[in-house]
């Protein structure tokens, strides 16, 4: 039997917009959309709802920061 498995586009940083996506924010830190999600709820990674359906986007600087990476604002 063979399992079929997603693989995420490889997202660079420097190409990245302020506001990124959970998909972009997921193929960073190497866990599911699921997990950003979570995250999102217990506070660790907080989310900015966009639009009327409320899309989340998280800010680079904050992704950044779970990274350990230092970035200047």
């Amino acid at each position: 039997m063979s399992y079929k498995t997603k693989t995420l586009p490889k997202v660079s940083l420097a190409d990245l917009p302020d506001l990124i996506t959970i998909r972009e924010v997921a193929s960073l830190l190497r866990v599911s959309s699921l997990t950003i999600k979570r995250w999102g709820k217990k506070g660790k990674l907080p989310a900015i709802r966009i639009n009327s359906r409320g899309d989340r986007r998280y800010k680079k600087s904050v992704v950044l920061k779970l990274l350990g990476e230092v970035t200047e604002e």
